[in-house]
C-alpha cells in the first residue's frame, strides 16, 4: 500500500501546489526544494484538478438545464406562430376564391 501523506498539513500541500503552478520551476524542481517526492506533489496536483473538475460539473449541468427550458419555451413560440400562419394562409385562401 501507498504511504499515507497525513505527514503534510493540508497548509502546505496547499503551499507547495500554489508554488508548483504559480511559478516559472518546474513540479520536479519545486518538490525537489520542497523536500517531497516528485510524485507525491504530482498526485497532489492531479486530486486538486480533479477536484476542480467536479464543481463544473453542476454548473455546466445546470446551464444545460436553463438552456433547455429557454429553447421548450421558444420552440412552444415557434409552433403556435407556425399555426397562425397556417390559419391566416388558408382564410386569406379562401377567401381568395
Amino acid at each position: 500500500m501507498g504511504k499515507n501523506n497525513s505527514a503534510f498539513s493540508e497548509e502546505f500541500k496547499e503551499s507547495a501546489m500554489q508554488l508548483a503552478l504559480n511559478s516559472d520551476q518546474s513540479v520536479s524542481q519545486v518538490a525537489r526544494e520542497l523536500g517531497i517526492s516528485i510524485g507525491t506533489l504530482h498526485n497532489w496536483l492531479y486530486k486538486r484538478r480533479l477536484k476542480e473538475s467536479e464543481e463544473q460539473v453542476p454548473k455546466v449541468k445546470e446551464s444545460l438545464e436553463d438552456e433547455n427550458k429557454r429553447l421548450r419555451k421558444e420552440l412552444a413560440r415557434v409552433k403556435e406562430e407556425r399555426e397562425i400562419l397556417k390559419k391566416a394562409t388558408a382564410y386569406f385562401s379562401n377567401a381568395a376564391h
